[in-house]
């Protein structure tokens, strides 16, 4: 499995994941200009996607959605509470698929199974997509991880996890005191430390690759989310770190088969 980060943070969210003859996008918070130039970037083509997958309706999650469905003839694949509360910015689609949260969907050589998370949305999904051999985690906009997320994520052989703000940052920053309270809650966004907590109760030896993803441009920088979760990463030694970029593809990574020596 190759995947990579096509940007992620406030401004916009997408994902590309490929294995075999099977290419999908995980959100399209880009318009699809954008996200067409970055998939150019690491070699690939609008054309050659067979889904799209969405975990939520925030606008930076979904906003290139509709008109890439309907210029590319794209399926996308959300759960009803996610429709039905992003029709509007949707719009007409080339086909809708509907999952209920928790089922696993069969895309040619994917297998994408979703498991609920908690963020201020209608019924946020995180995923672990697999084809069998090797899987990747998707896990951000959440303000926890619960039982039930660590217990999906756990096995996955690369990890996207959200690492949106450093606390002290937050506190001190320039956004309102609500807009703080709801960052900071169980229906918000993960900490530094969250991730790192969570990091540290997932990272063994089926971790070959963990991404700090959706990193807020106002209450965080990559070098301090670095710092915060790099104890969980080198009590294993072999788990490479990479931070995505907002307005810069990640480089193409591939995932290793089997368990790390």
């Amino acid at each position: 499995m190759r995947f990579s980060i096509l940007g992620s943070g406030s401004r916009g969210n997408s994902v590309f994941v490929e294995s075999g003859k099977t290419k999908i996008l995980i959100d399209a918070g880009f318009s699809g200009k954008v996200i067409e130039s970055r998939l150019h970037s690491v070699g690939r083509e609008l054309r050659d996607i067979s889904a799209l997958c969405l975990t939520h309706e925030h606008n930076d999650h979904i906003s290139g959605a509709g008109v890439l469905s309907r210029k590319y003839k794209i399926p996308i694949y959300a759960n009803p509470g996610t429709f039905c509360a992003g029709e509007k910015r949707l719009g007409n689609l080339f086909a809708r698929k509907e999952f209920e949260t928790g089922n696993q969907l069969e895309i040619d050589d994917l297998m994408v199974r979703s498991f609920r998370i908690s963020h201020d949305t209608a019924d946020p999904v995180g995923f672990v997509i697999s084809d069998g051999k090797s899987s990747i985690g998707y896990c951000t906009d959440t303000g926890k991880v619960s039982h039930l997320m660590a217990r999906r994520l756990r096995g996955c052989n690369a990890l996207i996890i959200e690492c949106n703000h450093n606390l002290e940052m937050l506190k001190n920053g320039p956004y309102p005191w609500p807009l703080k309270q709801r960052v900071r809650s169980n229906m918000g966004h993960l900490s530094n430390e969250d991730a790192a907590a969570c990091l540290a109760g997932l990272i063994g030896t089926h971790l070959h690759i963990a991404v700090l993803a959706h990193l807020s441009e106002t209450n965080n920088t990559p070098l301090l989310a670095r710092e915060a979760v790099r104890a969980a990463v080198q009590q294993w030694g072999e788990t490479a770190l990479f931070i995505a970029l907002q307005d810069k593809a990640l480089p193409l990574m591939e995932i290793t088969e089997g368990v790390k020596e």
